[in-house]
């Protein structure tokens, strides 16, 4: 092959502003606008705005202008151009929006929960029933956050619960679990409330049967 006469063409990177937004993106910029409502930068009306926007940015370039006024998380400067983007941890996978603004939202009943779910409930309520849920993964990451609203989990009594969070002029409460059984499901509860509550607990006399079997199955074992 002649290469003077077929050059090589230089590979073409897309600019910040056209690469679409992953989920890892969207939490991050969520977790950098939650700190900055917890050290006042943000008014929960301006917090409660801007992560409306987050998950509706379909692009990195929609995300920046969302923190370019905020510290980055610790109260650091952030770098200028700064990437957004960062390795995906687990559980991986896209997340499952739940919304509540003014209204209700729930999931319920018999369905598959996927790795992650972000609930966001403003003067509204969430529900999320997991008693009858198909578990496709070890861990399951509920992302939570109520400003004047609920959010209400229910888990069976056989899984492991575990939570991290805080209540603003509101209430946060997660009731730890610890299943006996070590291939249980572990459902993990995080995020925050400003006049409002998140509550995650057992339902009483709801379990999963043959947890370990099930378990395998779905995941492919």
């Amino acid at each position: 092959m002649d290469l003077e006469k077929h050059p090589q063409q230089p590979t073409v990177r897309a600019e910040p502003d056209v690469i679409r937004a992953s989920d890892a993106d969207r939490d991050r910029i969520a977790d950098i606008l939650r700190e900055a409502m917890a050290e006042g930068r943000l008014t929960a009306d301006e917090h409660a705005e801007r992560v409306d926007s987050v998950y509706r940015a379909k692009t990195v370039g929609e995300l920046e202008p969302l923190v370019r006024d905020l510290p980055a998380p610790g109260g650091a400067p952030r770098p200028v151009g700064a990437s957004y983007a960062r390795t995906p941890e687990v559980p991986t996978g896209p997340a499952d929006n739940l919304v509540a603004i003014f209204s209700s939202a729930s999931r319920k009943g018999r369905w598959r929960v996927g790795g992650r779910t972000n609930a966001f409930s403003l003067f509204g309520s969430v529900e999320i029933d997991l008693t009858e849920a198909l578990f496709g993964q070890r861990l399951t990451v509920i992302n939570a956050t109520s400003i004047f609203g609920s959010v209400d989990i229910r888990v069976p009594e056989n899984i492991s619960l575990r939570g991290s969070g805080t209540g603003i002029f509101g209430s946060f409460e997660v009731t730890t679990l610890e299943s006996a059984d070590p291939e249980a499901p572990v459902v993990a509860v995080n995020g925050y409330s400003v006049f409002g509550s998140v509550e995650a607990k057992p339902k009483r006399g709801k379990f999963i049967a043959d947890l370990q079997d099930r378990l395998r199955k779905h995941l492919g074992h």
